[in-house]
């Protein structure tokens, strides 16, 4: 099977993905775990219980990963929606999988892009946090997560399958 401009543009995108999550993982340091409590936070008492539990530098370094994190989204959704173009062509997937794997992957970053302005926002707007607001941007946070790592476990799934096809009948 011939190598395609699709794969090396899956390739492509997949590995500046992981650059990007390496860098805003390095960028966090210490700070990543409070990261993820505060976008799963359910109350605005729990929200501001992490914003106050960092320090100065964290809260820098909070304050630092948003540069990366206005790109990331694009940079992950490419990623998935090239997958799903690549695995589409391979596998027979349904018009209708396929439209929602895509949907899926533009939802996701749509909602990291909201999480982001709206955690850069509250980091200097504390009097703005609110349960509803917390509750809302969680929630938002939330179903990114579902939406990105869901896509990505189609596209893994598919892919295995279709490479042990092809293993088991070479």
């Amino acid at each position: 099977m011939p190598f395609t401009s699709l794969d090396r543009r899956l390739v492509g995108w997949s590995a500046l993905f992981v650059v990007s999550q390496s860098l805003i993982g390095a960028v966090l340091g210490p700070a990543a775990p409070r990261v993820l409590q505060g976008q799963t936070a359910m109350s605005a008492r729990a929200y501001r219980e992490v914003l106050e539990s960092m320090d100065d530098a964290e809260t820098a370094r909070y304050r630092r990963h948003f540069y990366l994190d206005f790109v990331h989204p694009l940079v992950f959704a490419i990623a998935l929606r090239t997958g799903v173009k690549r695995l589409s062509e391979l596998t027979s997937i349904s018009p209708r999988t396929r439209s929602a794997l895509l949907a899926a992957a533009s939802v996701s970053a749509a909602a990291d892009y909201a999480e982001n302005v709206v955690g850069l926002y509250l980091l200097d707007h504390r009097e703005a946090i609110s349960d509803p607001v917390v509750r809302a941007t969680s929630t938002v946070s939330i179903t990114k997560w579902v939406l990105a790592l869901g896509t990505f476990g189609c596209l893994a799934q598919g892919f295995v399958r279709f490479w042990g096809s092809n293993l088991r009948n070479s």
